[in-house]
């Protein structure tokens, strides 16, 4: 790889991770990263901030001031060309600031800004670099699945055992997982904008559905329960499908159970899994479904791992969709 190339793809890899610090405060805009380097040192960085403003941009450029001038920027997403109410365009404050190249991890699917705002960059003697790269990509994820099929980006959540089971049968200790799994999951959830399940296991597990991690209990995810009846304190939808009427939604968890996500995968809505795996057997009780069984994963052209760790003496792996 060219050693330019190498280092817009390193940068950008900085600027996703700074992208994460947004999700998903900065709903209903997209969490990007911006980071602007001089001379292969850092002068600003940047991420959405709460309710969307200000910009990435707008904040790594506050913060490098007139060191922005010749610098190179990395933005994960395409810089807005529109007007707005509630500030600039940053095309137009990235313009003014004069760097030497903008690089921009993936276009802006919005018709308002797609190809308008690198246009706009480019008419200002400014060179555009667009990676297209799979990493800006994965941490833009909701804002793309929803602008490109009108729905939340769906991540499914299962905690299992060896032989396959998410639940034990009524009157035995329901959890499956330890400690240091279930506090990965409450992570998981603080980056959520909704969380889900079916009808059934609100009913009988009375679920909480909150984060209770010290210092992040307010990235509680709005809650949704999959049923036919009216629910007081959640909000409802009757088939998974209405998932696409969650308009303020670009990222939702299912946690379950067993019929829910079921219903999820029949209708294709799943684009990542979440499959905790705890070194144990269960016998009897609920069992996940069987594309989800260990050895159907393990041998699955329809999920590819993208992530592996040890959680205390579980196992948790993050499964990407293929097909």
């Amino acid at each position: 790889m060219p050693a330019m190339a190498n280092d817009d793809a390193r940068w950008m890899a900085a600027a996703v991770r700074l992208a994460a610090r947004a999700r998903p405060l900065s709903r209903p805009n997209p969490a990007v990263g911006a980071i602007l380097v001089n001379n292969g040192v850092v002068v600003g960085r940047g991420w959405t901030q709460a309710g969307g403003r200000p910009h990435a941009e707008a904040m790594a450029l506050a913060q490098a001031g007139g060191a922005a001038r010749g610098a190179t920027a990395y933005v994960t997403l395409e810089p807005c060309a529109h007007l707005s109410d509630r500030g600039p365009a940053c095309a137009d404050i990235l313009a003014a600031a004069q760097p030497a190249r903008v690089v921009i991890g993936v276009a802006d699917p919005d018709p308002r800004t797609s190809g308008a705002g690198a246009a706009r960059l480019r008419d200002a003697g400014i060179e555009v670099t667009q990676l297209d790269g799979l990493t800006a990509r994965a941490s833009l994820a909701g804002y793309l699945t929803r602008a490109e099929k009108h729905r939340p980006f769906v991540t499914l959540k299962l905690a299992m055992s060896q032989d396959g089971f998410i639940a034990r049968e009524p009157g035995q200790d329901q959890w499956i997982t330890g400690d240091a799994a279930r506090a990965h999951v409450h992570v998981m959830r603080a980056m959520q904008d909704a969380i889900l399940v079916g009808g059934g296991t609100w009913r009988s597990d009375a679920p909480r559905l909150d984060v209770r991690l010290p210092g992040i209990e307010a990235r509680s995810p709005r809650r949704i329960v999959l049923t036919n009846g009216a629910l007081e304190g959640v909000t409802t939808i009757t088939s998974p499908e209405q998932i696409a009427d969650l308009a303020d939604v670009q990222y939702l968890y299912v946690e379950g159970g067993a019929a829910t996500a079921q219903a999820f995968l029949d209708g294709k809505l799943v684009d990542q899994l979440h499959i905790y795996m705890a070194p144990i057997t269960v016998g009897a009780g609920v069992k996940s479904p069987e594309a989800l069984q260990p050895a159907s994963l393990a041998n699955s052209r329809q999920w590819r791992a993208i992530d592996k760790r040890q959680l205390g003496s579980d196992s948790f792996t993050a499964y990407q969709r293929e097909s």
